[in-house]
């Protein structure tokens, strides 16, 4: 059976109707080109729709069966049609991102609100976890876009690498805010907040107090930075801080702020990637967003975001 999209269309206006001149009209096409559609519908059914009575078009008991099925099928397609409008102009769909947990917190919530702020029907998963579980989350194709410390190269990975400079983040009232660089000499004694031991942030910063022959000490050992720099905005520490975790900080409290961060030297990187899987083609969404996380990473990296932070 071979039944078309235009011979239920023309069925179903003559159904409506009851003239075939009138639901050529209502088509657009010529009489004889609907009555050619519906001829050609019976055949394919092998019965009679309509019997002409009085000049009108009188629909037999199959006819009526069908309206049903054909109204149905009219009306799913074109609601398939809508959302698939829809989903290419990336206002309907499902986002599925998996975060390392310095993003997760600030800085990925606040670039997805941005992203779906005119797009009240899109729904998402955001999901924080260790920067391991991201990449096989992504390797699994469990989730469109990953942040993540930059994994291995991985033949089931396209990943996108971000080289971030970490910065000094100080309490606002302390003296070294008035110095536009901070280096690890002027910190060497002062008690800091770190990562946990073997994690490669605090391994180079650790690097850096050596550079400058200063006294690295770690008064706490942290997961991540963000109750880092309420430890610091209560004057207990200072900490050499990754950016992402600053700049979720900066955006989410209008100044005066607690915490002040200024760049610090010798430099400390942040390697992060921004991930997705590279045997599945990403849906115009995953593709929208990851522009839009890819352009904040950009400005991290290449120090345009930072103007911010240079004032309390």
């Amino acid at each position: 059976m071979n039944i078309s999209f235009r011979q239920l269309q023309a069925f179903r206006e003559v159904m409506r109707s009851g003239s075939v001149s009138q639901a050529a009209r209502v088509l657009g096409r010529t009489q004889p080109a609907v009555s050619a559609l519906i001829a050609n519908l019976e055949a394919e059914l092998e019965q009679p729709l309509f019997r002409r009575q009085h000049g009108r078009m009188e629909p037999t008991p199959e006819a009526r069966f069908l309206q049903g099925e054909a109204e149905a099928i009219l009306d799913r397609l074109s609601l398939s049609t809508r959302t698939m409008q829809e989903i290419g102009a990336l206002t309907k769909g499902r986002l599925n991102i998996a975060c390392m947990p310095s993003a997760a917190s600030q800085m990925m919530p606040q670039l997805l609100g941005d992203f779906l702020a005119e797009r009240s029907e899109v729904k998402a998963s955001l999901m924080m976890r260790a920067s391991s579980v991201v990449v096989e989350w992504i390797v699994s194709q469990q989730y469109d876009i990953g942040l993540a410390e930059t994994p291995q190269p991985n033949p089931a990975l396209r990943s996108e690498d971000f080289a971030l400079e970490c910065v000094c983040a100080l309490p606002a009232d302390d003296p070294l805010v008035a110095r536009e660089v901070i280096e690890a000499r002027d910190l060497s004694g002062r008690p800091l907040a770190a990562l946990q031991a073997g994690h490669p942030n605090l391994l180079a910063t650790g690097r850096a107090f050596v550079a400058q022959d200063a006294d690295f000490v770690q008064r706490f050992e942290l997961r991540t930075f963000e109750p880092a720099l309420t430890l610091v905005a209560r004057g207990h520490c200072a900490c050499i801080c990754d950016p992402i975790t600053a700049a979720g900080y900066v955006n989410s409290r209008p100044g005066p702020r607690p915490v002040v961060f200024r760049p610090f030297r010798p430099g400390v990187t942040l390697s992060v990637s921004l991930l997705q899987p590279a045997h599945r083609a990403p849906s115009g969404l995953a593709m929208g967003f990851a522009d839009h996380l890819r352009g904040a990473l950009r400005a991290l990296q290449d120090g345009s975001e930072r103007q911010k932070w240079l004032t309390p």
